[in-house]
């Protein structure tokens, strides 16, 4: 019951994280305060495209480390195979 919990608001802060990086990273290397909106049809398909996918980008990485370290919490450490 408690792992569900932690899951899920592990998740939830992943997402939140997630979200307020990928802002700053629009906003340093784009130099705007949004990125483009995909039902936005002032943007190029090219700038919409390439937001998406540093966002997926960023969402996932944050995603991993999150799980990661969830996973590392959750068991004793072992030495790594192979490991002397």
């Amino acid at each position: 019951m408690m792992g569900k919990l932690f899951s899920a608001l592990a998740g939830m802060a992943s997402g939140l994280v997630s979200g307020l990086l990928f802002k700053q990273v629009w906003k340093l290397t784009a130099g705007e305060s949004d990125a483009p909106a995909a039902a936005d049809l002032d943007r190029r398909w090219r700038e919409v495209m390439i937001a998406a996918a540093v966002q997926g980008a960023i969402f996932g990485l944050v995603k991993a480390a999150t799980q990661r370290a969830a996973a590392r919490s959750a068991h004793p450490r072992r030495p790594h195979p192979g490991a002397a």
